[in-house]
């Protein structure tokens, strides 16, 4: 399968990494000293899932020098999303599917708003990993595994065929019959987590063995879930107490990539995020107090690293 890495960072480095090991013709996408460094050296996944590999792989600044290809795996920082589905259209042809596998519920919508709902599929990560230094990705934590899905609900005949080139690649996908779900699940684990360590700048080891530190990672999970709900969502009973299970069991050095960005001082996905809770609590008249928390202590670096005037 020919496949388009947008925006290879720790998301797309690990995945697009096990692609092209399994000897699928995979194209990365980066930018700056990171492009550079892939070109010249290869790509290098440091990985306690996958052990570490070293490929050389063909990488790119220019989607336009790529052509259409039959999978792009889309996984930019969301604010950049506006920006990376324009320079994406060359990628489209006829039979191209766009796979978000993003931070946040509302990317597959963005992208279909531009290039049409028929490409686009739902997608979810779960994943610990991050750009450790030019061409370098260091998975550290969480499952790797990609539950995805077409918007509509059910499968296809080329979600199926996805599946198995993932499955080959040895990565463990799930199709998900219903991706709205899927996304909302996560977004109640990232919320909580990436939340809890950005604004500890704590593992989560650190947060869970803390009694009030681990409440409020609760009940911040506790306020998406209400979000979910008044949005329709049809998340199970009991959603809540399977997301606190599942972070019970990811490592406890674990940090999210709202944690790695703030602490390089790099602008934050906090709008995807937080900000999406505090804005949909609002129109569905549900409190969210914890989240608005969370948002307004890291609102001043949303931008990077913030200065004073």
């Amino acid at each position: 399968m020919r496949v388009a890495v947008m925006g290879t960072g720790g998301t797309g480095g690990f995945f697009g990494g096990l692609l092209a090991r399994a000897g699928e013709d995979v194209i990365f996408i980066a930018r700056g000293a990171h492009v550079e460094a892939i070109r010249a050296h290869g790509l290098r996944v440091k990985s306690r899932l996958a052990g570490d590999f070293a490929l050389g792989v063909k990488a790119t600044s220019a989607p336009r020098e790529v052509g259409p290809v039959e999978l792009i795996l889309f996984c930019v920082k969301t604010y950049d999303t506006d920006r990376a589905v324009e320079q994406m259209r060359p990628l489209v042809g006829p039979d191209t599917m766009v796979l978000s596998v993003q931070n946040g519920i509302e990317s597959a919508e963005h992208i279909a708003r531009v290039v049409g709902p028929a490409p686009v599929i739902g997608g979810v990560a779960h994943v610990f990993s991050a750009i450790e230094a030019p061409g370098i990705i260091a998975q550290t934590a969480g499952p790797g595994r990609i539950l995805f899905g077409e918007l509509a609900g059910g499968s296809s005949p080329r979600t199926e065929r996805l599946l198995d080139t993932f499955q080959r690649a040895g990565i463990a996908a799930e199709l998900s019959p219903d991706i709205r779900v899927a996304l909302w699940e996560k977004f109640l684990f990232i919320c909580g987590n990436g939340g809890l360590t950005a604004l500890t700048r704590l593992p989560l080891g650190l947060i869970r063995a803390c009694p009030e530190t681990n409440a409020l990672l609760q009940g911040v999970i506790e306020e998406v879930d209400a979000v979910a709900r008044a949005c329709g969502i049809p998340l199970p009973v009991g959603c809540v107490a399977q997301v606190v299970a599942f972070n019970a069991s990811v490592e406890p050095g674990a940090r999210s990539s709202l944690y790695h960005d703030l602490a390089a001082g790099r602008r934050l996905e906090l709008e995807a995020l937080h900000g999406t809770v505090v804005r949909l609590g609002r129109e569905h008249r549900v409190s969210t107090p914890l989240n608005f928390a969370i948002y307004a202590a890291l609102k001043p670096y949303a931008d990077g690293a913030p200065t004073l005037p």
